[in-house]
């Protein structure tokens, strides 16, 4: 609902909008730049530097096209996600991933030699990897705006055309009228403080739902990732070389970085702090670990400690959707939502689709950035071919569920951080996301659903203010689809634990779909059968 009162600060009309700066936004704008079409590319924060990977190096799930490697890599996670990821998505993927980062190469990206001499193309250092993208955007003739969340997405009767926000630095107002919108906004950690993901809040769920999209997998969003307590540094994949230690020092028994992440957990849930010492990573590859994630080891640096040959201790950080696998429902190969014109890529699209249920860590969601971006990309582009002068000569109408006002809203300012805060008591806590069961959830969406209706009528001014307001009420929105698709899979499977249904159900390999935004529905939809089963 647009206050058509709003002060208007710019205007613009585009083939392609994105919403998002992060991979995913920027290979879907480059991809759709490349294929004719006007792009332009909305951002929260500073495209290149704004996101769970500009801060920090991340693997990608990069694998040479040969039958073996191919097969082992789909199958290296497909029984972990309780089989529900799909053979021919995971080929696409690898298949994308594989031509995007050799492009990356040719456009100067410096990847390390080998000791052959050759890159090694299996990771990616976020900030060189991001200033790159944004250098490509720019030369690709996108058009950026920075610092300019999406309020809400823009439609008629034939579906999504653009969106509108606030420009925060300009402190106006921006909207673009596009025949095609790219919703590449990442997940949701609930502002868990996360390693770059404070800026990732749901938004792009939110805005999607507000136009009529689904969204899958929802109940895999609890990943919480390990960190030391003295640190926001969230890169698990260095804990594979971990032991975990009690404080005297004897093993916390079952403890891991992949498997044993709930005995650390129950163990912190009981008020015994866990230890953790890298102490099985070979000596030789501990000054290539360094190489690899120079921010990983800043804060033992500060604090004097050697990860190596010290314990530290450590706590669980919720990452949320954005580790977790949970997102817009995709309905085809372009990454299209369902909803004319609308499209999902990156940690905002489910990524059930390669990973099934449980987490993929930083390789494959790099991969599903680049890829599902540089498919929403051409996606767009060619619908908006398809419209022609169409596709922005519309008279279009804002989606937001809540009342966006142009006067102040002290109230709104003023309870913003309470709801913000309701939200985190209720997806924060091991003993509710983590280990769930039947009484816990209902207990749960009962406040979540009270708050909801609160931030459904309380009116949001078009300001920074506003958007800080729209980021609480994607929260909260995120919780309600988790915990109800939480609800609905009574069994175990993948990242998804109910203490009441503690074995997986063969009669429940099925995806959930979730959708509405007052009254949240699930249905299950079946899952492919692999050509051949993955190991």
């Amino acid at each position: 609902m647009t206050d058509s009162q709003k002060s208007q600060g710019i205007t613009l009309e585009a083939d392609v909008l994105v919403i998002g700066g992060g991979p995913a936004g920027t290979w879907a704008a480059i991809t759709a730049a490349q294929s004719g079409a006007k792009v332009v590319l909305a951002d929260k924060g500073f495209c290149g530097t704004s996101g769970a990977t500009a801060p920090s190096g991340t693997d990608v799930w990069y694998v040479h096209p040969e039958a073996q490697l191919r097969a082992e890599a789909k199958a290296s996670r497909y029984s972990l996600g309780g089989r529900l990821a799909e053979e021919a998505w995971m080929d696409r993927v690898l298949d994308r991933t594989y031509e995007n980062m050799n492009r990356l190469s040719e456009y100067g990206y410096p990847f390390p030699l080998d000791e052959k001499g050759q890159p090694h193309r299996h990771g990616l250092q976020g900030p060189e990897y991001m200033k790159l993208m944004r250098k490509l955007v720019l030369r690709a003739g996108v058009k950026i705006l920075d610092h300019s969340p999406a309020l809400e997405l823009l439609a008629d009767q034939h579906g999504v055309g653009g969106a509108a926000g606030v420009r925060t630095q300009a402190g106006d107002t921006w909207t673009v009228k596009a025949a095609a919108t790219v919703i590449a906004t990442g997940g949701c950690a609930f502002l868990s403080k996360a390693l770059g993901c404070n800026v990732l809040t749901g938004d792009g769920y939110l805005m999607a739902a507000e136009a009529g999209a689904e969204l899958s997998g929802m109940e895999f969003s609890n990943a919480y990732a390990i960190s030391p307590t003295f640190s926001t540094v969230t890169k698990t994949a260095y804990y594979r070389y971990a032991s975990f230690y009690y404080e005297d020092g004897s093993v916390v028994e079952g403890a891991g970085s992949q498997r044993g992440r709930s005995v650390i957990a129950r163990n912190l849930q009981q008020g015994r702090q866990v230890y953790a010492r890298l102490d099985q990573a070979p000596k030789d590859l501990r000054p290539l670990l360094r190489i690899g994630q120079t921010n990983f080891f800043l804060p033992f640096d500060r604090a004097g400690i050697d990860p190596f040959t010290q314990m530290f201790p450590v706590k669980l950080r919720l990452e949320g959707t954005v580790r977790g696998t949970g997102g817009i429902h995709i309905v085809d190969e372009t990454c299209a939502t369902g909803v004319p014109g609308l499209y999902a890529a990156g940690d905002a699209a489910t990524r059930e689709l390669i990973c099934g249920g449980f987490t993929g860590g930083g390789s494959h969601n790099a991969a599903w950035a680049m890829s599902s971006g540089s498919f929403a990309g051409e996606g767009a582009a060619a619908y908006a071919r398809k419209l022609g002068e169409r596709g922005v000569k519309r008279n279009l109408k804002g989606l937001s569920s809540t009342p966006l006002t142009a006067r102040p809203t002290p109230e709104t300012r003023e309870y913003t951080p309470a709801w913000i805060r309701a939200v985190q008591e209720e997806v924060f806590p091991y003993d509710r996301n983590l280990f769930r069961s039947e009484a816990k959830l209902k207990g749960s969406l009962g406040r979540l659903d009270d708050l909801w209706t609160e931030l459904r009528l309380t009116p949001v001014e078009w300001s920074r203010e506003g958007a800080a307001a729209r980021e609480a009420a994607a929260m909260a929105a995120t919780a309600r689809w988790m915990y109800r698709s939480a609800l609905a899979r009574k069994e175990t499977r993948g990242m998804h634990k109910r203490e009441d249904y503690p074995q997986l159900d063969d009669g429940q390999r099925y995806r959930l779909i979730s959708s509405g935004l007052d009254d949240v529905r699930i249905r299950p939809q079946p899952v492919a059968e692999p050509a051949g089963e993955p190991v």
